[in-house]
């Protein structure tokens, strides 16, 4: 195994491990695919440093315990972005009438 990918298979499990971070989180942050990071920390990492990558596996565990906490709380986030347009579309549209008393 090439010596950059040694280090970044390194580098990808200390990042999730101190940050708690997802697959997809850590992919994004070291500007690789999904599939890189799964194999760097589930396969690769296993033959550098099994301490680590038993780190790592706890972790990745644990986030996929709660995808689906943090599915629901991101489609209640979206559904309440998107009543919060609809009310100033509204607003816009249907203004308060003011009237001034003599």
């Amino acid at each position: 195994m090439k010596d950059y990918i040694e280090e970044r298979a390194v580098a990808l499990a200390n990042y999730i491990i101190e940050n708690n971070a997802t697959v997809r989180k850590a992919a994004s942050v070291f500007h690789v695919s999904k599939s890189t990071v799964h194999k760097d920390v589930s396969q690769r990492l296993s033959k550098i440093n099994k301490s680590l990558a038993d780190k790592v596996h706890s972790v990745l565990l644990e986030n996929k315990a709660e995808r689906h906490i943090r599915g629901g709380l991101a489609t209640k986030e979206k559904y309440l972005l998107k009543a919060a347009q609809k009310r100033q579309d509204e607003a816009k549209h249907y203004p308060e009438q003011k009237y001034k008393y003599r």
